[in-house]
């Protein structure tokens, strides 16, 4: 039975790789704040505080460090035995609240204005231009003459930094009664935390529900929610989340589930308009089709994908020019000065840290399991959930590879050079998945790592974002 598949079975050697693996993955991260502070104290040029994380060191606590503390007790104690016994809508329910209560206590130790209301409302942010969005219409056709810094009324870093529809999602927040701080903040983080469920959603379609509900905890008590709260990558990260759920539905139910094909081209056609970095997400789209072995869903997908784009060109928009007036701009300002031999590797201390160790232990398995996974993946037929010949675990190493194949892309482009930490939580919402390929036995002793670095960091630094 897939139950005891051999990539989640208990062993000694195993679990001394998994944490050999996670022991690994903390010298790179003591090595990136070693070579980092040297390298920001002599010049300044990596334009962080502290190394490797754009954080300042901040010691302190507040409101949510007593129910940051409860949540990570309850999850660890009762998580695994809870993800197993609920009933599947359940499970989705519980994960995506607990997800809400684990961020908004995170997010809470920095207090409700600097951790939530104010996060995006400074000088770079989306919040800073909603009153130039009167005429959508005008402001698209206009938005390529603003995007480089010597340009009138030069965009805000991250407005220029992204395609506009990241902006307009705040617009239209504004529009309803829901404008400020407080607001987008809300937004973010209650949709941002959907993507643990739609993770799960993926996950069983595409494997099994065992490894799903393994994942669960994991998805739930991540130290990724320090960004998810609040950033609006955590909205970016939950779009792409449900465009690939509603992809795997599509690849893997039998009959055909047209609907979920549609809406999941909808999704991707609409990251693309979120940031330019999530056209990466074709990877992991790519990698569903493969280890469902199936491109049944495509013509619809594809058809869906096209609809966002159409609807922002006839609108004014040059989505191709903008791209090309932001790699400028990213060259005029921090982009070309922080240097790209310290960032590639230090992005990925930053994913690190975004993980944690039991992410870490699980691609360390997922690993161990690709030469397989894939070979199993190239041979055999497509038919409906299972995939014959594939086990489910084999079948998330696929997922996990795509999504990590994905973000050394984004790596090596050089186009994101630190910041990762947030900039890369669409990626990262994937790799977590991982931790469901680690043994039943120690989920607990993982789960309290991934806590305890969650805490450590959120309580000893003020996070950028």
């Amino acid at each position: 039975m897939e139950h005891h598949d051999t990539l989640t079975r208990h062993s000694r050697p195993g679990v001394r790789s998994d944490v050999a693996a996670a022991g690994a993955a903390a010298l790179l991260v003591v090595l990136a704040v070693i070579v980092g502070s040297a390298v920001q104290r002599g010049d300044g040029s990596l334009r962080v505080g502290w190394p490797p994380l754009l954080a300042s060191w901040s010691p302190h606590a507040g409101p949510g460090t007593p129910a940051a503390l409860v949540v990570a007790v309850a999850v660890i104690v009762y998580g695994p035995v809870l993800a197993g016994k609920l009933p599947w809508r359940g499970l989705l329910l519980g994960s995506w609240l607990t997800s809400m209560a684990w961020t908004w206590s995170l997010a809470l130790i920095d207090g409700w204005h600097r951790g939530i209301a104010r996060r995006l409302t400074t000088r770079n942010e989306y919040l800073q231009v909603i009153d130039r969005f009167d005429d959508i219409p005008a402001a698209l056709r206009d938005f390529t003459r603003h995007i480089l810094i010597g340009s009138p009324d030069n965009w805000p870093a991250h407005v220029a930094g992204h395609p506009p529809a990241a902006t307009l999602t705040f617009v239209g927040l504004d529009r309803i009664g829901l404008g400020g701080g407080a607001w987008a903040g809300t937004w973010c983080i209650t949709v941002g935390c959907t993507a643990a469920a739609a993770v799960l959603v993926t996950v069983r379609a595409l494997a099994d529900e065992p490894l799903a509900r393994r994942a669960a905890p994991f998805l739930v008590l991540a130290p990724a929610a320090i960004w998810v709260g609040a950033s609006a990558d955590g909205y970016f990260a939950a779009v792409t989340a449900w465009a690939i759920a509603l992809l795997t539905l599509a690849a893997t139910r039998a009959p055909r589930f047209p609907a979920a094909a549609l809406g999941s081209g909808l999704l991707l056609g609409l990251t693309c308009y979120l940031s330019y970095g999530l056209t990466l997400f074709a990877i992991v789209a790519l990698g569903v089709l493969l280890a469902a072995r199936t491109t049944r869903p495509l013509p619809l997908v594809l058809s869906g994908a096209a609809a966002v784009p159409l609807v922002f060109t006839v609108l004014g928009f040059d989505w191709w020019e903008a791209y090309r007036l932001l790699t400028e701009r990213y060259y005029q300002g921090a982009g070309g000065v922080r240097p790209y031999g310290y960032w590639v590797w230090a992005n990925l201390a930053c994913t690190v840290i975004v993980l944690g160790p039991a992410t870490i232990a699980g691609l360390r398995r997922a690993a161990v399991a690709s030469p397989g996974a894939v070979r199993a993946a190239r041979l055999r037929q497509s038919v409906p959930r299972p995939v014959r010949g594939t086990t489910g675990a084999q079948r998330l190493v696929i997922l996990v590879l795509a999504a990590l194949l994905a973000l050394v892309v984004a790596d090596l482009s050089g186009m994101s050079k630190a910041e990762t930490e947030r900039i890369w939580l669409p990626f990262a919402t994937w790799l977590l998945a991982a931790a469901a390929l680690l043994p039943a036995r120690g989920r607990r002793a993982w789960l309290t790592s991934q806590a305890v670095l969650a805490l450590a960091v959120n309580h000893l630094l003020f996070t950028g974002w």
